[in-house]
């Protein structure tokens, strides 16, 4: 029990003023005691001093409490040996399962393990970690790691739970300690056996350890003794000492059971002579107590408890004072009836102290109705404290849902108790009320707010508590209490609201998921426009996880239709613009309809307001995706088919053909349509949207290809009409280049003879061996019929030999044989076999389909004949032009070569005197092998020679460089084509003149404008250096690409010059004239005002720098006009500046942080308010009190006003604390005051002192503290000292 002592004014006073006679008076003993000398009060450190052997260091007051540290971390090692380990792959040490066997173990126990192998190939392992870590990590490692043993042990079966311990804690222990599982059965089991598995030493140790546990039990011995539960207290004594003395004087356990548990055994446990001596001691007690009196005494059941007291503690009281038990009725137990048992001359004692104990203690209860219970009860039991600190012995108990409050105590303390809470009920039962309003609960979440937003403020408006109830009891009583005024108000306002809510109408919005994110908007910018249009209306969209199209509304009826029309139309307008169509560009023209600098597709998008998009360039895509409004689509669309149409010569033509056969001509996945384009030069065929009814189907490309696809498309669809049939058939893929033939020809007389369409399959379709047979039913049996027997032709595999002169083999088997492989590829995978080289043989072979062999074997003849017929043939054309017509990777002499299939070889590049680079050659398909002595050269224009050294010859001055020679292989008419090719390949120059000035602009930031231009007109545009001084740029390149490079060039030389008369109206500058003082005003919070300035006339607004002489001018920068309108509106600002007086009032400084508010929010508000600017004193300002209020000049008598009422409010807190304060304790500041209350001067502190100091006794002197010697800086050389200091001897 604790007391808690009540400190009113009048004991406070008393205690202070003893408080302070007191210390006057011991303030003389004080200094009369005697100091403590400087070794009691600073005890030396213990020296390590050389001392003779045998001598110990002196104990001293530092040294007795210096306790060793042990580290927690600790190492052990364990050894497998070679023939008990479980992994003895010696090959894989540090890896496979013995490595992963580790880390597990690492991860699990947290020790760390590093493993080693002997000599021997026994396997040592390093534990380190926490001892309980490295206990566990061996355990891991010998069950996991170590062959495993087993063996049994039998000990009685009543040790056995010696060996378990307490919660299987030595079970534990000893599992750990010996690295072993240890199986005991369980008690139903009669086996006596212990099951033990690890390694041999660890099931030794293990054994030994539970024969050691058994054999300390066969001395103990336990005996029981039956003695009525009556009786135990006497054996235990008061408070468990006479057991305690028993077993401490016979040095066995005595185990008496508790009196909560209604056993009659007590059980001795121990050596035998120990056991017997303490049986004999109980018995004597028991025999002694038999015939004992009792006596039965009635006591109410409700006061059994303080009979009982905490814990017991009162019985045992009793117990100890007179020697009798109280035996007290079971709480389950009706009756009243107490019984006393002990010596008859002590039950009146025992008896009396029943009765006091009995009716120490009072209960009786207050009348309150049970909504003021927490009110009584206070904040946090504020208000019960006061109560329950004076009498902490009453227990106050409130039971929910009853009108009255219980009270428990001593009788003393009742009355008092009793008083108070019925005071405390009386004024509050006088000022407060309570009100129930009744509101449908679907409302109540509105009524609570989003966080508790409503009725928060609700409850700190009018000061009443509002008790919702939960969703789960479904009420619809709302509790208001309060003060009647508050309960009132609150109560209206909450009816109000929900009137208004009732009022509402929710509606449910359908609109497409893929809708609701556009209206949000990007960070929800749009849907917030929405809701402060509608600030009524709670909009809620549903969960993107739930693909839920209903978007709902809240709010008040008009409100909420008014919003649903608005956003109906905002999905309206984004249906509309929603519309998207594909058209078909080749992929050549994309580059124009982007045109230079994206300008021509910009204008595209600007002028039909539709968004425009081209796939990627590394796309194979032809299409452009077009956005928007329908009708802006197709303007578009028509304004992008236009450019393509005026670049090439293609020609667009309709045909009419029925809408209902427009998806069978289409096919699965595009599969007709697709062969139709492929067929005809790739070709755009569009069909109509499905479902318009529209008949229209729009050809476009070339005009020849465009009329061979409408007869097809036409063809296709009579047929169709007519009556369509379609069959399939399969064939390996390898099959199918040879069933259409070179340039389709083959299928095309399948075709011509039967009036069937024959579609084989793209590389994007699933099954690559099916072919599809399209057109009548009789066409379509005869094409099938024909192709069935091609490729039962394909299956049958002949083998035939041809001859071929040795000289030609290496152009068949050159890279790789690539053009056995084209043969392969385009004769259903016909075989060629060349002699290996230096056989000497002419004989190749062909394997393969007989009429694959067949056709194999004549294209070979034809290049072989290509290969006899080939001439060679030079072109000159300067080296320096070898590379712009080789083109970018060789691409452009690669197609030459490919066109005209011929051999195109470059000569070495001159690099220097003497010196030549490396060859260039390009090769045709089919084209005539070079001669075996230049075989190290370039195919393809890929290099792959090496460089070459040869002796200088004289050269004829009028024949032309080696170096400028390009040799050409083949037929003589394809070798004359392709020079004509490669001299129209030659670049050409022209130049164009550029004002010098222009020439940084045109190249660009790191060269990318120039750059840009280069590759958009596939030209070299050459600027000269700037020492130069030159306005004549270079363009070289093609002759049909100059025309468009120099228009380009002078297009963007014409831009530049109108941005340089743009920039030089934009350097347009005047000045302004303002006082530095309106400067900030100017700029504005956060430079808001300034920055809105510059925005809003475009024009740059550059103030005068502290350092700069003319303080007071403003510069402006832009347009003339924008210039001076600027110039106005900060001229503006500056006359309403001006009209503004300042001025200055006193306020106690005590009350500036009060008015100034948490991080300025109160100052700002006034500031706000008022439209007044206030300015506080700094720290250190001379006049701590004065503050400047500027602004016009009734609004600064107005915040004065408002200031100097603020000022007497906050000054009644502020004089009200400095009165509490006198109260309070002084502080440590010894400054702050010198006198006590009595107006006495208190004496000043000698500080501590002490006797013997070093500094006091012989020539030695305290410390100076100023001197290096005695305070040497770190790392400063210290001369050696000659004289003991007084901190002792020097260490360094």
């Amino acid at each position: 029990m604790s007391s808690v002592a009540v400190l009113t004014q009048e004991s406070f006073n008393e205690h202070r003023s003893g408080l302070v006679a007191e210390q006057a008076g011991g303030s003389s003993s004080a200094g009369d005691e005697e100091a403590p000398a400087y070794k009691d009060a600073f005890p030396p450190l213990p020296e390590k001093a050389a001392s003779p052997e045998g001598t110990q260091e002196p104990v001293n007051a530092w040294t007795s409490k210096i306790r060793p540290l042990k580290s927690s971390v600790i190492t052990q090692v364990f050894h497998v040996p070679l023939e008990e380990r479980k992994y003895k792959d010696i090959n894989q040490f540090g890896e496979g399962d013995q490595a992963k066997v580790c880390v597990d173990i690492m991860h699990k126990t947290g020790a760390h393990l590093e493993l080693s192998m002997a000599k021997d190939q026994g396997l040592s392992i390093m534990v380190s970690g926490k001892l309980d870590a490295v206990m566990k990590a061996r355990k891991e490692i010998v069950s996991r790691l170590q062959t495993q043993a087993s063996a049994t042990v039998a000990i009685p079966k009543e040790h056995h739970r010696f060996v378990i311990g307490k919660n299987g804690e030595k079970l534990q222990e000893l599992e750990l300690k010996t690295a072993t599982k240890i199986q005991i059965p369980r008690p139903d089991d009669p086996s006596n056996h212990i099951k033990i598995s690890g390694t041999k030493e660890g099931l030794e140790k293990a054994k030994h350890e539970i024969l050691l546990i058994s054999a300390e039990q066969d001395k103990r011995a336990v005996e029981r003794v039956n003695i009525d539960k009556v009786f135990h207290p006497f054996i235990t004594g008061a408070y468990n000492k006479l057991v305690a003395d028993m077993m401490q004087e016979t040095g066995a356990r005595i185990n008496v059971p508790p009196p909560s548990v209604n056993k009659t055994e007590i059980v001795i446990t121990g050596e035998k002579e120990q056991v017997a001596l303490a049986v004999a001691m109980i018995k004597k007690i028991y025999e002694g107590k038999k015939n004992a009196t009792t006596i039965a005494v009635e006591v109410k059941k409700s006061q059994h408890k303080y009979v009982i007291g905490p814990k017991g503690n009162t019985l045992q009281e009793i117990l100890e004072k007179t020697g009798v038990s109280v035996e007290i009725p079971p709480s389950d137990s009706n009756s009243e009836t107490v019984i006393l048992r002990g010596e008859p001359d002590r039950l009146g004692q025992a008896l009396t102290e029943v009765y006091a104990k009995a009716n120490s203690y009072t209960v009786s209860s207050v009348e309150a109705p049970s909504w003021l219970h927490r009110f009584i009860i206070g904040k946090k039991g504020q208000n019960l404290a006061k109560i329950t600190q004076q009498m902490p012995k009453v227990h106050i108990e409130f039971t929910e849902g009853e009108d009255k409050i219980t009270l428990e105590g001593p009788t003393k303390d009742m009355q008092m108790v009793q008083s108070q809470m019925e005071a405390i009920v009386t004024d509050l039962v006088s000022r407060m009320d309570f009100r129930e309003i009744s509101v449908d609960p679907r409302f109540h979440r509105h009524l609570i707010g989003k966080g508790g937003a409503n009725i928060n403020r609700i409850k700190d408006l009018h000061k009443v508590s509002v008790r919702i109830p939960p969703d789960n009891e479904k009420s619809h009583l709302i509790r208001i209490e309060g003060d009647p005024q508050g309960v009132q108000e609150a109560s209206k306002e909450l009816l109000e609201l929900a009137s208004r809510m009732e009022n509402e109408r929710t509606k449910d919005l359908i609109i497409e998921q893929r809708f609701h994110r556009a209206i949000i908007g990007q960070k929800g910018e749009k849907i917030k426009d929405v809701r402060d249009k509608f600030p009524e209306v709670i909009i809620n969209f549903p969960d993107p996880a739930a693909k839920s199209d209903i978007v709902q509304l809240r709010g008040p009826r008009n409100e909420v239709e008014k919003c649903s029309k608005f956003m109906a139309k905002m999905v309206a307008d984004m249906v509309e613009n929603g519309f998207f169509l594909s058209v078909p560009i080749f992929k050549q023209f994309h580059k124009n309809i982007i045109g230079k600098g994206g300008a021509n597709i910009k204008k595209i998008r600007e002028e039909t307001n539709t968004r425009i998009d081209l796939p990627a360039e590394n796309s194979n895509s032809e299409m452009i995706v077009i956005t928007g409004k329908k009708e802006n689509c197709e303007a578009a669309r028509i304004r992008i088919l236009a450019i393509q149409k005026e670049l090439a010569n293609i020609t667009e033509m309709e045909v009419s053909i029925p809408s209902k056969l427009h998806n069978s001509l289409i096919g699965s996945k595009g599969r007709f349509v697709r062969s139709i384009m492929e067929e005809c030069g790739g070709v755009h065929i569009h069909f109509p949207t499905e479902g318009s009814g529209i008949d229209t189907v729009t050809i476009r490309g070339p005009a020849e290809e465009v009329e061979k696809a409408k007869k097809q498309l036409l063809s296709l669809a009579q047929d169709k009409q007519t009556k369509s049939h379609t069959a399939e058939l399969k064939a390996k893929p390898e099959y199918h280049k040879f069933l259409i033939g070179k340039g389709g020809g083959n299928i095309r007389k399948v075709r011509d003879s039967t009036g069937a369409r024959i579609i084989f399959p793209t590389p994007d379709d699933e099954d690559q061996e099916l072919i599809t047979v399209v057109g009548t039913e009789e066409a379509v049996r005869e094409a099938q019929k024909e192709l069935e027997e091609l490729i039962k032709s394909l299956d049958n595999v002949v083998e035939d030999v041809m001859n071929v002169d040795p000289k030609h083999h290496r152009y068949f088997v050159a890279r790789r044989g690539q053009v056995l492989r084209d043969i392969a590829d385009e004769y259903g995978g016909v075989m060629v076999s060349f002699p290996r080289s230096g056989a000497n043989s002419d004989k190749v072979t062909l394997k393969g389909a007989k009429d694959c062999v067949e056709a194999a074997k004549k294209r070979m003849l034809e290049i072989i004949e290509d290969l006899d017929a080939q001439v060679t043939m030079e072109c000159v054309i300067p080296q320096k032009f070898h590379r712009s017509i080789m083109g970018p990777k060789g691409s452009r002499i690669q197609g030459i070569t490919r066109d005209h299939n011929v051999q195109i070889k470059f000569p070495e590049r001159v690099d220097g005197p003497g010196k030549e680079g490396p060859g260039k050659e390009g090769l045709g398909k089919g084209g005539p092998a070079a001669p075996p002595a230049e075989a190290a050269v370039q195919e393809n224009g890929e290099a792959n020679g090496e460089m070459v050294e040869e002796p200088a010859a004289p050269v004829d001055p009028t024949a032309p460089k080696k170096c400028d020679i390009i040799v050409l292989s083949g037929r003589k008419e394809r070798c004359e084509a392709a020079v004509e090719a490669l001299k129209a390949l030659v670049p050409v120059t022209t130049e164009v003149e550029v004002p010098f000035e222009l020439h940084r602009y045109i190249i660009g930031q790191k060269g990318s404008g120039i750059r840009k231009m280069m590759d958009e007109f596939e030209v070299n545009i050459q600027v000269p250096a700037p020492e130069l001084q030159s306005d004549i740029i270079s363009i070289t390149g093609l002759a049909n690409h100059l025309d468009r490079a120099k228009e380009g060039l002078l297009e963007r030389v014409k831009e530049l010059t109108a941005e340089q008369e743009d920039r030089s109206l934009r350097s347009f500058k005047l000045t302004i004239t303002v006082d530095p003082k309106y400067h900030p005003k100017i700029i504005g919070r956060k430079g808001a005002i300034i920055t809105n300035i510059r925005t809003e006339h475009d024009v740059n607004i550059q103030f005068p720098d502290k350092n700069d002489d003319n303080q007071d001018q403003i510069t402006i920068t832009g347009y003339e006009h924008k210039a001076t309108a600027a110039k106005d509106a900060i001229q503006a600002i500056v006359d309403e500046l001006e009209e503004m007086v300042s001025e200055d009032i006193t306020l106690d400084a005590r009350v500036h942080a009060r008015i100034i508010g948490a991080r300025g929010k109160g100052i700002r508000k006034i500031m706000d308010e008022f439209k007044v600017d206030l300015r506080f004193p700094q720290p250190g300002a001379a006049d701590p009190n004065q503050v400047f209020v500027t602004g016009r000049p009734e609004l600064v008598d107005e915040a004065i006003d408002h200031l100097l009422n603020l000022e007497e409010e906050y000054m009644a807190d502020v004089n009200e604390n400095e009165s509490k304060m006198t109260y309070m304790k002084p502080t440590g500041d010894r400054g702050a005051s010198s006198m006590d209350e009595g107006g006495r001067e208190r004496g000043s502190s000698k500080g501590f002192v002490v006797r013997e100091a070093p500094w006091q006794t012989g020539s030695e002197k305290a410390p100076d503290m100023s001197s290096s010697e005695d305070f040497p800086s770190f790392g400063a050389p210290v001369a050696a000292a000659n004289k003991a200091s007084p901190w002792g001897p020097k260490r360094f």
